[in-house]
């Protein structure tokens, strides 16, 4: 039974990619990934803010005007605990690439054009196989159009492809107003892969103390369905490859997301809570599932309940819609 996938040109013996996160800080843990069946690691992101807070650093150092350093690096989020040092990002990449044979993938988490996209070139020449591009920008200012937002993810995305040879993959968000079209200008600004969706880390509030609270929540399975729809719907009409993420919880999740159209399933919150052995019982339950409808391949189910080729195209679609709302 093949069990194997391709992404952004990619060969991978498994589907189920591990996203980007802490975990892949130490290279131990990459090992362990690839041992439990990963067919590829995207690296913890490096952030725009960190390497401007570094190149901040830098400047007060060979500066001499620095009385007000101190407060300008106010400006820039702590980051420290949660994320390496741009240097130490790419001794990563190498290290791993040493220790391991699957794809390990640059992640590389802004909002500009700045000099931040320069170390898409770095990660490149440290031996990542591709880069994850994720843009997440939230647009606060209300004095910003949706056409200047759309432009600042394109204008990244062509700047990022000049700049290396190797794949490039975005990570977006589902709230344009036209994902579809926006999928494609992506595809034609030089995007060798979307992955579907990035997951906003959304405020609450404390009602007692009256302050904000930035705590993290892991995804749940119920979340699969937002990216579930858009892959269907792009399956077919974009020449990218499609990965999803969020809410995969599980083997279930997976086999969904590839029945969808997708080529490549990536998952974080559950090697959080099970543990990055947890990757061999998913790739398991998966191959067990393949077994039992008869599927010899992953070409063999992928995009089967996709838009184009489901037997009635407007469940997708408004029509679906209305036939809830009557069946409540």
């Amino acid at each position: 039974m093949k069990m194997n996938a391709q992404y952004l040109g990619l060969q991978l013996n498994s589907p189920i990619i591990v996203s980007a996160c802490t975990l892949s800080n130490e290279t131990d843990n990459i090992v362990k990934m690839e041992d439990n069946g990963a067919g590829a690691v995207v690296m913890f992101s490096l952030f725009e803010e960190q390497i401007k807070k570094e190149e901040a650093r830098f400047k007060n150092i060979i500066s001499s005007t620095t009385n007000s350093f101190p407060e300008a690096l106010d400006y820039f989020p702590e980051l420290e605990e949660f994320n390496m040092g741009s240097d130490e990002y790419l001794e990563g990449i190498r290290k791993a690439k040493e220790r391991v044979k699957i794809p390990i993938i640059g992640s590389l988490n802004g909002i500009t054009n700045e000099g931040w996209i320069e170390y898409a070139k770095k990660m490149e020449q440290a031996g990542a196989d591709a880069i994850e591009v994720n843009v997440f920008f939230i647009p606060a200012d209300i004095t910003v159009s949706s056409s200047e937002v759309e432009h600042r993810y394109l204008n990244i995305i062509q700047t990022v492809k000049q700049s290396v040879s190797i794949p490039v993959s975005v990570k977006i968000n589902p709230y344009f107003s036209a994902m579809g079209n926006m999928a494609i200008r992506m595809q034609e600004s030089g995007a060798d892969g979307l992955v579907l969706f990035n997951r906003f880390y959304q405020p609450d509030f404390d009602i007692n103390e009256l302050l904000i609270k930035t705590d993290l929540h892991y995804s749940d399975s119920n979340e699969i369905r937002l990216p579930l729809l858009w892959t269907a719907l792009l399956y077919g009409k974009t020449t990218m490859s499609l990965a999803a993420t969020t809410g995969v919880q599980s083997a279930i999740e997976v086999i969904k997301y590839i029945l969808a159209g997708s080529d490549v399933v990536m998952t974080a919150s559950s090697l959080y809570k099970n543990g990055i052995p947890y990757l061999k019982m998913m790739n398991k339950e998966l191959q067990d599932w393949m077994y039992m409808m008869g599927f010899d391949s992953l070409d063999a189910f992928k995009g089967l309940m996709s838009q184009q080729h489901i037997a009635d195209p407007t469940a997708y679609e408004r029509a679906n819609y209305i036939k809830i709302i009557e069946g409540a």
